[in-house]
């Protein structure tokens, strides 16, 4: 049995194959875009932001390579209706220059119809917001070594993973908010990398 059944397998048999919990879909985007005019800069950069928020945010939720494919694919009058809302800081423009951090609320209930509808598989259930729980994503470089060595650290701190998911080198996690502090520190000591990505605790070795 390889790593990736074994994973499989204790995803059944611990029943976490169900649906996520992501409290905050929101990222940010940061552009610079030149085109033949400013307003022509400005409709390519958001374009470009829409479509990155999207991968950056629903990644780690869903197959990532199937969603990649299909946010390329897909006319972004569609993706702009899975947005809740948007912000704008530090624009700047010139006559054919347009650059701004664009930050963007993903609408969950729309992402997940359009994945569904676009046979992405995905891990985004809907109206549990109050659960209090924070998103972790372990990027793997040795799989077998990586996986193990998280546990025990965990373990030591006295956290519980959470399984959810395991997609592209990557295993998604839930852990209580409440302990996100308390694993950090432990990652630190551990020798792991980790870092904050709106909301989402990334870990690699």
């Amino acid at each position: 049995m390889n790593f990736r059944s074994v994973i499989f397998a204790c995803l059944v048999s611990t029943g976490v194959m169900g649906g996520v919990w992501a409290s905050d879909l929101v990222g940010s985007a940061f552009v610079n875009v030149t085109s033949d005019t400013a307003a022509n800069a400005k409709n390519m950069a958001m374009n470009e932001a829409l479509r990155q928020v999207l991968n950056d945010t629903l990644a780690p939720y869903a197959d990532a390579a199937a969603l990649r494919n299909a946010i390329a694919n897909e006319k972004s009058a569609v993706l702009t209706n899975l947005i809740a809302s948007s912000g704008i800081s530090g624009e700047r423009t010139s006559d054919t220059t347009y650059s701004a951090k664009i930050t963007m609320t993903v609408n969950k209930n729309a992402a997940r119809e359009w994945m569904n509808a676009n046979d992405i598989q995905n891990w985004i259930s809907v109206g549990a917001d109050t659960l209090d729980v924070s998103p972790v994503v372990l990027v793997l470089n040795n799989r077998v070594a990586d996986w193990a060595r998280l546990r025990r650290v965990a373990a030591d701190a006295g956290i519980n993973l959470d399984t959810v998911s395991i997609v592209d080198g990557r295993i998604l996690f839930n852990i209580p908010r409440a302990k996100r502090s308390g694993l950090t520190i432990a990652l630190r000591e551990a020798g792991f990398n980790y870092a904050d990505r709106d909301g989402t605790l990334y870990i690699s070795r």
